[in-house]
């Protein structure tokens, strides 16, 4: 969640958001299943709408969200003074509980060590160790509670569209297993883009955000953790323009604890790179930054940004007249112009399902059992190989996260840097044949 950046990124949504807890959350409120978590299901919200795109952005109503609390998110909201204070305040908490809590979030990432490649982690296994610590530290009441309030700081959600939905207004669309941004204007998409997104350990959430402003030149405080590299003192101030910072050029808030920001090298596009951001190379977040001023309402020239990065000890920021919605999906399964691709299931949610599959198959105007038995089975073959976290253990929605018997990573102190194995599976039906989501266009990275 880019919380080498957390401190100077306190700008939670104002307002009260109600969450439902995610599945490990239990006997606190009704519970999801873990096949829902993704965007493959419709999540029902009330927001506003903005008059000058015609869409549906965060507002103060209640909300329904998907959010997966592990210790590093933890940690990042633990340096919130906001945060910490309507902790303190709303659940009642002493001083020694909150350090304590602290105490154990900064352990668990200062373990984790993305420069070592035996990769033993998961994000099942990281929400699940984060349940336990926060209600061995809290207690159960407490801890459900604390839990509670995580999943509403930790999301500005508002809605998460219908399985492969083209939006009909002016929007930003991320969809993590792809690793891929699209830009849609008036409902056309006009661009596409490959990211970095984060690491298992650190998953990019789903639902509706907003890019509010774009910063030029960031500062940027790192933590005391392994991947900090032995750089840079712990808590003392990268300054802007320094070669070294890993949000690059510039970074666009969009909503804490996330961003979207430079400094990736092309390598790490298509794959994790990132502590809960979006990343991109420089020199294509030099583009995007002014395709999205222009989305927003705000003159933003290659002229003008090169005067900005000529100033590079000097962090600047380019508000947006009109801020531009940035929706994050999490969708496995996507129709796509004549064609079913298959993503992995990198953030263990589930996804990878017939139910599923029928869902998308329906939303796309195919029932599945207009197929014949024999594409009717690649397609379930397909789903089910594709049904495995990034280490290629299966992930079963059903599972519980006590039982290991399928082989699914335990929590460890590595984190997870690459996907082993194929990353989707693509099958072509005439009966798809332009339905469901564009292909990518005039697609960078």
């Amino acid at each position: 969640m880019c919380n080498e950046n957390i401190r100077r990124e306190n700008r939670f949504i104002a307002g009260a958001i109600v969450i439902v807890l995610i599945a490990f959350c239990a006997g606190c409120v009704q519970q999801n299943p873990p096949e829902n978590a993704g965007s493959n299901a419709p999540i029902a919200a009330n927001a506003n709408t903005n008059a000058n795109t015609n869409t549906t952005i965060a507002s103060n109503a209640p909300a329904v969200s998907q959010v997966q609390v592990t210790l590093p998110l933890v940690d990042a909201l633990m340096n919130d003074e906001g945060f910490v204070n309507e902790a303190k305040s709303s659940l009642q908490l002493t001083d020694d509980q909150v350090q304590k809590l602290k105490d154990a979030a900064r352990n668990d990432v200062l373990t984790l060590d993305e420069n070592d490649n035996n990769d033993t982690r998961s994000t099942r296994a990281a929400i699940k160790k984060a349940e336990a610590t926060i209600n061995k530290t809290l207690g159960n009441e407490k801890g459900a509670q604390f839990l509670n309030l995580v999943q509403q700081r930790g999301a500005e959600t508002a809605s998460v569209s219908p399985p492969n939905s083209i939006p009909k207004d002016t929007r930003i669309v991320i969809n993590s297993p792809a690793y891929r941004m699209d830009e849609f204007k008036d409902g056309q998409l006009v661009k596409s883009y490959k990211v970095g997104i984060g690491y298992p350990e650190w998953p990019l959430p789903t639902g509706l955000r907003k890019a509010a402003e774009i910063i030029f030149s960031p500062t940027w405080t790192p933590p005391d953790s392994p991947w900090v590299k032995g750089k840079f003192a712990p808590g003392k101030t990268v300054e802007a323009g320094s070669k070294d910072n890993p949000l690059g050029i510039l970074k666009i808030p969009i909503g804490l604890p996330n961003l979207i920001h430079g400094g990736k090298q092309p390598g790490k596009l298509g794959t994790f790179a990132s502590h809960g951001c979006v990343g991109l190379t420089n020199e294509l977040v030099r583009k995007f930054a002014v395709e999205l001023a222009s989305m927003g309402g705000t003159e933003l020239t290659p002229e003008q940004e090169r005067e900005y990065e000529q100033q590079k000890t000097k962090t600047q920021e380019v508000k947006l007249s009109d801020p531009v919605p940035v929706e994050l999906r999490y969708e496995t399964i996507v129709v796509q112009n004549g064609k079913l691709i298959i993503y992995r299931d990198v953030y263990e949610k589930g996804t990878n399902t017939e139910e599923n599959l029928r869902k998308v198959l329906d939303a796309a105007g195919v029932s599945f059992d207009s197929f014949s038995p024999q594409d009717q089975q690649k397609m379930l073959d397909a789903v089910k190989s594709m049904a495995l976290d990034a280490h290629g253990n299966p992930v079963d929605e059903n599972a519980n996260d006590n039982d290991n018997k399928s082989g699914r990573s335990k929590s460890g102190s590595h984190i997870t840097t690459a996907v082993k194995g194929k990353k989707d599976i693509t099958l072509e039906f005439a009966q798809l044949a332009g339905k469901g989501y564009p292909d990518p266009v005039n697609l960078e990275g």
